[in-house]
């Protein structure tokens, strides 16, 4: 219990399922009995208005039935409820009442009772409004400086102010660039509206500045009636306060001063009348209400501050005099004197929690009982520790942080690729041409060992190739349950893509708490990209493949890309990819070679790895274990060479399109600025041909912006062209040097960074500092090498001609004895030698120059024997966990 509790002196709850909001309460003497005893006034959004006199017969007393002096369902949603003079003719208090669409102003009379049933309530309808605009809250007050009686405003959901005079309606006026309305009050020092705009600024708007305005009956008005009648409503003051405000008091310290305070959302503001801040304070909990009031003390202010942390603060200025807890978090806070007991604070939840408290201390009386001594025993206390220690060391010895077994068994993730392709095909939007493109179909089966939540499935596979549905969601799978969901996939562009392999992803979190990630892989058929095709003689690029075993019928090796009647096409076979581009495939009769021929240079990745692929998996058929392939021809640097100035150059051609679109933009906003101006002007003036300009430039912007389009489209597709040569070089120079597996993730890490190109973050920036990383560190010849530091920033290079030289200077260290490592030794200089001797690695960017040419030469003319290298076994299906 706490000792600073709000002191419960009068509680309710207001019905059921009622919902209540900050103008839902007020306290006043609503019935006109002059005895100075305040009554509880209540509306609810469900239409409901309850009035209540609390009598407690002792102080926490809940609400009896004579407490209720009145309650009425009006239907209506009721908004807001005041009290004050707004009937004409009279000075009594009178209830009004705002609802959505409606002003209705009651009065509240008792007749006295002659039985014990006691006192009768009624309220009698004086008059009402109906609105033309949705209401969201109303002030009132001594517009104009009227005597004996209050004017109403409501302000609507857009921004308009409408001013009733009683049972008359004065006038209404949109304030200016109004977004959402905000709170209102009336000042009436200053004989001002305030509010809060959505510019997060405190305004305020004289009343005579309001009333003598233009008309605003309807929001669209013509240039000439705004022209022609009133005047143009102009903002008294502002003050920009930069958060939201929740709410709005004006407090008088006497007829000279008066203060304005307003509830942010982290802070509240006390402002002078002319919008000078008087003081702030930053709070310390997001606050639901707030009411100032005048305080004992000379020229300060008290305020009480509800938080949504059940906590009514009392400020005097800005320093904190008391904290109270409350049951509820407040939304209206109301002050008054309710039964001769002065100073009672009333407080509102947006349920309907309606509770009369005072502030007070409540000191708890509970003394702890004493604990009982009893004996310790140490011996034996020493016995069980020791036992416990035992137990926590064979448990970290038989099992780590998490068993490998349990996570293995958790879930299981396979992948089945169907042999055969769909009997309706699934590829829609097509861009191959006059080819029908096939579908196939993965399933992806799923099997758990425990209860698993919200598994999701994602399925990943390089472009153009598509898939008709990539994400899954399982949100409950129960013990040994096995789940299987099927997909299909399809080629959607005209050109390859990089690889042929897919990767499932499974992330899950166990029992405890611990998130797991499963990955398996799968690999596409070569036909679903892929169509048999006529051989050709010639042909712009060549590979050679040498292997340690007697050739192989090509048709054993793909089954279904030639015609058995035909006996040429047994060492000869041709392919035609969906996107029109053509690869042959030879085997030598006489020598243990294949070879492999296209006019475009990265279309030969795909043959020649699923032609090694296949070779493997027919040799280990046969059980033969030493097959190895090699490669003894020249580095086709010059071609990879050429695809990478052909992407760089789209590159620097799509930043030339967007600084072009970008000045045709700003051009197009200063013309449409210009012809703005113009069409403003009270006196035409001739539009000087920008008219024609404005169509002219909406044109260019037009094109610019099609053709960053297309630049993108073809920049996307050069990218996967670069992707598939960069495969082929990475192969090619394994099968060259004989690479570990090691060495040759550490080439792919290298070479292939990234899986989407952008302009903020290029393939060359990125491979160039990786290249230069291994340069640097596992290939460096000295520690002067190693010392220098790389760039910390990547930007786009100005030409590719670095890149290049550091590429073809990683091949001829590699041909040179370099290792490729990661480990704390590869900073060590390298002192392997290859037979027949070689030159000096340089040590500068000198020696790189002086050395292209003669790197060149090696990379065309240098012969190598044949290295027996094994493959490393593939399978379409790998699972890995992570």
């Amino acid at each position: 219990m706490s000792l600073f509790k709000a002191r419960d002196w009068w509680s309710t709850v207001l019905g059921e399922k009622e919902e209540f909001d900050q103008g839902c309460l007020c306290l006043a003497d609503v019935d006109n009995t002059g005895n100075g005893q305040d009554k509880i006034i209540v509306g609810s959004f469900m239409g409901y208005l309850r009035i209540f006199n609390p009598h407690p017969v002792k102080t926490g007393d809940g609400a009896q039935a004579e407490d209720l002096l009145l309650e009425v369902h009006l239907r209506d949603p009721i908004l807001q409820v005041e009290v004050g003079k707004f009937v004409s003719g009279t000075e009594m208090l009178h209830l009004a009442v705002l609802h959505s669409r409606k002003l209705c102003v009651y009065s509240v009379s008792g007749t006295l009772g002659n039985v014990e049933h006691g006192n009768q309530y009624q309220i009698k309808l004086m008059y009402e409004h109906n609105l033309q605009r949705t209401a969201c809250n109303m002030t009132y007050g001594s517009f104009g400086g009227v005597k004996g009686r209050d004017l109403i405003c409501i302000q609507s959901m857009d921004g308009m102010l409408m001013v009733f005079e009683q049972e008359s309606y004065a006038f209404g006026r949109f304030l200016p660039g109004s977004l959402l309305p905000g709170p209102l009050a009336y000042s009436s020092r200053t004989d001002s509206f305030i509010t809060v705009s959505s510019c997060r600024q405190v305004e305020s708007y004289k009343y005579q500045v309001l009333a003598f305005a233009t008309d605003a009956d309807r929001r669209q008005e013509t240039e000439q009636q705004k022209l022609g009648s009133g005047k143009r409503l102009v903002v008294d003051w502002t003050l920009n306060i930069g958060e939201q405000a929740l709410d709005i008091c004006i407090v008088s310290f006497n007829q000279s001063a008066s203060s304005v305070f307003v509830l942010g959302e982290r802070n509240f503001f006390c402002l002078k009348d002319n919008g000078q801040i008087r003081f702030m304070k930053k709070l310390d909990c997001s606050p639901s209400c707030f009411l100032p009031y005048c305080s004992v003390s000379e020229g300060t202010i008290n305020t009480l501050i509800g938080n949504h942390n059940n906590m009514l603060h009392i400020y005097q200025d800005v320093t904190l005099k008391w904290a109270t807890q409350l049951p509820h978090i407040p939304v209206a806070v109301r002050v008054g004197c309710l039964h001769d007991l002065k100073g009672v604070i009333v407080t509102l939840s947006d349920d309907g929690h309606l509770q009369c408290s005072y502030l007070g201390t409540d000191p708890s009386l509970f003394q702890a009982p004493k604990v009982e001594s009893r004996e310790l025993h140490y011996d034996e206390l020493d016995i069980e520790l020791q036992e416990l220690q035992k137990i926590i060391k064979d448990v970290n010895k038989s099992q780590g942080i998490w068993p490998m077994t349990e996570r293995e068994d958790d879930l299981k993730v396979s992948v089945m690729v169907s042999p055969n392709f769909d009997s309706v095909s699934q590829a829609t939007d097509v861009e191959v041409g006059t080819d029908l493109v096939p579908s196939v179909t993965v399933k992806v089966t799923l099997q758990n060992r425990l209860v698993l939540q919200k598994a999701k499935l994602s399925v990943y596979v390089q472009p153009p190739l598509i898939l008709t549905c990539d994400q899954f969601t399982f949100e409950f799978m129960a013990p040994e349950m096995s789940r299987t969901v099927a997909f299909s996939v399809y080629l959607k562009g005209s050109y390859t893509p990089p690889e042929l392999e897919g990767n499932a992803v499974v992330s899950y979190t166990r029992p405890s708490g611990i998130p797991r990630v499963i990955q398996c892989k799968f690999r596409l058929p070569l036909k679903l990209i892929c169509l048999p095709g006529q051989p050709s003689k010639t042909a712009s690029h060549k590979l050679t493949i040498d292997t340690n075993k007697s050739p192989v019928s090509l048709l054993s090796l793909f089954p279904g890309f030639a015609s058995q009647s035909e006996d040429d096409q047994v060492n000869v076979m041709g392919f035609r990819f969906l996107g029109g581009s053509r690869v042959t495939l030879l085997a030598s009769k006489t020598s243990q070679r294949y070879r492999i021929q296209s006019e475009q240079f990265e279309d030969l990745w795909l043959i020649t790895n699923e032609l090694i692929i296949r070779l493997q998996e027919y040799f280990e058929k046969q059980g033969i274990k030493d097959f190895a392939c090699s490669f003894s021809g020249s580095m086709p640097l010059q071609e990879y060479f050429e695809l990478i100035d052909h992407h760089f150059e789209l590159r620097i051609n799509g930043e030339k399109l967007e600084e072009l679109l970008s000045e045709r933009a700003v051009q197009f906003r200063a013309i449409q600025r210009r012809l703005l101006t113009r069409f403003k002007d009270k006196t035409p003036a001739p539009l000087q041909h920008l008219d024609t300009l404005l169509d002219g430039t909406y044109k260019q912007v037009i094109a610019l912006a099609d053709a960053v389009e297309e630049n993108q489209d073809n920049l996307f597709q050069s990218f996967t062209k670069l992707r598939s040569a960069t495969h082929l070089v990475i192969l090619l120079i394994r099968l060259w040097q004989k690479l570990s597996p090691d060495q040759v993730a550490i080439l792919e890490a290298a070479f292939l960074p990234l899986q989407q190109d952008t302009q903020e973050l290029g393939w060359e920036e990125t491979v160039d500092a990786a290249i230069s990383h291994l340069l640097k560190t596992c290939l460096s010849k000295s520690s002067k090498e190693q010392a220098l530091n790389l760039s910390s920033q990547l930007n786009i290079p100005k030409d590719t001609s670095r890149l290049k030289k550091h590429i073809t200077l990683l091949c001829d260290r590699l041909a040179k004895g370099g290792r490729l490592c990661l480990s704390t030794d590869a900073a060590a200089p390298q002192t392997m030698v290859m037979p027949g001797g070689c030159t000096t690695i340089p040590e500068s960017d000198l020696e790189e120059r002086s050395i292209e040419q003669d790197s060149t030469e090696l990379f065309t003319n240098h012969k190598h024997l044949i290295v027996e290298t094994p493959m490393p076994e593939v399978s379409p299906l790998q699972g890995v966990s992570e």
